[in-house]
């Protein structure tokens, strides 16, 4: 099993360049990390963990100039976006981004995507919240004509775009790996358009009949990577006998001492796998 953090990196905690660098010194294969362009002050949607929202949500860096700065340092992490809300991107624009970073990280860029779960946040980018499953389906397709086509063009319900020329081309071909994120709603998502599923904090118990199911609908055996893994040899043991293909390990927005911290306790665990 191969192991990465998973984290949101904010004008308050470590700086991307430093987390990357220090990621790739401890052996982890990857780094994906958590997108908000902002939260709306009146918004009524339920923060899904319970409570009160975490002042990071509101703080994110802009995940492709994040990951372009730790590409810069690093040489074989991949960089992950978990997650890129592409109800709210726009996919001309994404499908350049993510190229981009493909093409100056010498191939390492992975697109983790979602739908999202704040409706006055994708509301003000002009989405409607009712119909966010159907956009991002669309937007994914168009993307990936964008990326694998000399001229692009396509024509749906949400998108519309006569031919095109868009370059950069990723690197990675076909494309870079769409990792697809959600529970059980997003399956239908994976088995079409994604080359992963990017399961988020689900339980080992949840986790083997839920892969089961996935499985089935797609006709395939699908790579899985789990969200937000505890630092726990025993979770992490029960996760890799259901096949997991990575682990990331959730890492706290916190200055840069305590982040080496956290992320030698992750290397100690993962180091017993190896």
């Amino acid at each position: 099993m191969k192991f990465g953090v998973s984290t949101f990196l904010t004008d308050q905690g470590i700086a991307p360049a430093a987390l990357g660098r220090a990621a790739e010194e401890r052996g982890f294969d990857s780094l994906f990390i958590a997108e908000h362009t902002h939260i709306p002050v009146d918004r009524r949607t339920p923060y899904p963990r319970g409570g009160e929202l975490p002042e990071m949500y509101y703080r994110t860096l802009d995940p492709f100039v994040a990951l372009a700065s730790v590409a810069s340092v690093t040489e074989r992490l991949l960089l992950g976006t978990g997650i890129a809300l592409v109800a709210q991107r726009d996919p001309l624009v994404t499908a350049k981004e993510v190229a981009s970073l493909d093409l100056v990280s010498g191939g390492r860029a992975v697109f983790g995507v979602g739908i999202g779960w704040n409706k006055e946040e994708m509301a003000n980018h002009g989405t409607d919240p009712r119909t966010r499953g159907r956009l991002v389906d669309e937007r994914l397709r168009a993307i990936r004509e964008l990326w694998t086509r000399e001229k692009a063009e396509f024509h749906g319900e949400f998108v519309d775009f006569d031919p095109v020329y868009s370059w950069p081309k990723p690197v990675r071909r076909p494309h870079p790996p769409i990792y697809v994120g959600g529970g059980e709603g997003a399956f239908h998502r994976v088995a079409a358009l994604g080359d992963a599923w990017l399961a988020n904090s689900a339980s080992p118990e949840e986790l083997g009949p839920q892969i089961k199911r996935l499985r089935s609908l797609a006709d395939r055996d699908v790579p899985v990577t789990v969200y937000a893994v505890p630092p726990d040899p025993e979770a992490v043991e029960r996760y890799a006998r259901l096949g997991v293909e990575r682990a990331l390990f959730y890492l706290p927005t916190v200055p840069e001492a305590e982040t080496l911290a956290h992320l030698d306790r992750f290397a100690e665990v993962a180091g017993r796998f190896r």
